[in-house]
C-alpha cells in the first residue's frame, strides 16, 4: 500500500481548556495514484485530517505511513492547495511558481522551463508577467495548483480550492484538474463540501460522520474506460451520499440550534443550480 492512515486519533484544547476530540480512530489505505476525495458536515475534521497528512498537525495516537516509512513533519512528497490561494501579491505568475524550485540545487534556466511547462498545463502561458490583482479567481487558482505541481509532489492535498469559485469556473477547474491527474498520475486527497464535486472528481468518496470525526462509509465511484458517468449513476452516488449524511447534518444543526430546530420542516434539497453541496 502506497499511503497508509492507520488509528488516527486527534483532539483540540477548547477555550475552558477541555479536551475536544475532533478525529477518531481513522483508517483509510490509498493506492499511488489514486483520487479520493472527503466529506462531511462542517467541523467534523476534514481540513484537521489533510493537516495530519501533511505534518502540519501532530496526531494524538496513530501514524501516516507513505511506503511503509512513517512521516510526521512536512515533506516536499506533499504539498497542499488550500481554499485561497495564498500568492504573493508583488511578484508575478511565473515568479510565483518558481518561488519553491529556487530553494533547489537547479539553475536559473531549469527552473524557469520547469515552471513554464506547468503553467503551460494550466493554460496560463500567455500570463507569465501578469501579478496575481490581473488574475480572476480561478486564473489565481490555476497558479496556485501550478505552483504545487510545479515541487513534483507524489501526494497532492487539496483543501476546497475550488469552494469560493461561481460554478462555471469550478466546471472548468473541474475538467483542468482531472486532465493533470491522469496526465501526472499524482495521488490526490481533495476535502469539499459539495457532495457533486467529490462525486465528479474523485475514485472512492469518504464520508465522515460529525465531530469526533469517524469514517462512517466509503463509496467506490463508478465510471466508463473513458471516465465519463452517466448522468443517472451521478445522481445516484450523490443521493446515496447525502442519505448518509442527512442524521449527521442534523446533529450539527440540532448543535447549533437547539430546540428551535426542525428537521422535518427544513429539508434539505438542491437549490436552482443543482448543487447539493450548498446545505452542508
Amino acid at each position: 500500500m502506497y499511503l497508509t492512515i492507520k488509528d488516527i486519533n486527534k483532539s483540540f484544547k477548547n477555550e475552558k481548556n477541555e479536551d475536544v476530540k475532533v478525529l477518531e480512530n481513522i483508517n483509510i489505505d490509498v493506492e499511488k495514484g489514486n483520487f479520493v476525495s472527503i466529506v462531511g458536515p462542517s467541523g467534523c475534521g476534514k481540513s484537521t485530517l489533510l493537516y495530519v497528512i501533511a505534518g502540519l498537525e501532530k496526531a494524538d495516537e496513530g501514524s501516516i505511513q507513505i511506503l511503509g516509512r512513517k512521516v510526521s513533519n512536512p515533506g516536499p512528497d506533499r504539498v497542499i492547495v488550500f481554499q485561497e490561494d495564498g500568492l504573493f501579491p508583488w511578484l508575478t505568475v511565473l515568479d510565483n511558481v518558481t518561488y519553491g524550485l529556487k530553494l533547489k540545487n537547479m539553475t536559473k534556466k531549469e527552473v524557469e522551463e520547469k515552471a513554464l511547462d506547468v503553467l503551460k498545463m494550466v493554460h496560463l502561458s500567455k500570463y507569465v508577467h501578469a501579478y496575481p490583482h490581473q488574475l480572476s479567481g480561478g486564473m489565481k487558482q490555476r497558479v496556485a495548483i501550478a505552483r504545487a505541481l510545479v515541487m513534483e509532489p507524489d501526494i497532492l492535498l487539496m483543501d476546497e480550492p475550488f469552494s469560493a469559485l461561481d460554478e462555471q469556473t469550478r466546471m472548468v477547474l473541474h475538467k483542468e484538474l482531472l486532465d493533470i491527474w491522469r496526465k501526472t498520475k499524482v495521488t490526490i486527497f481533495f476535502i469539499t463540501h459539495n457532495i457533486r464535486e467529490a462525486v465528479l472528481l474523485s475514485e472512492r468518496v469518504i464520508v465522515l460522520a460529525t465531530r469526533p470525526g469517524k469514517i462512517k462509509e466509503v463509496i467506490s465511484v463508478p465510471s466508463t474506460k473513458d471516465g465519463i458517468m452517466p448522468d443517472s449513476v451521478t445522481l445516484h452516488t450523490e443521493q446515496r451520499i447525502l442519505k448518509i449524511l442527512e442524521n449527521e447534518i442534523e446533529k450539527v444543526l440540532r448543535e447549533e440550534m437547539g430546540d428551535d430546530y426542525d428537521f422535518k420542516t427544513n429539508h434539505l434539497h438542491r437549490n436552482d443550480s443543482g448543487d447539493l453541496g450548498s446545505y452542508i
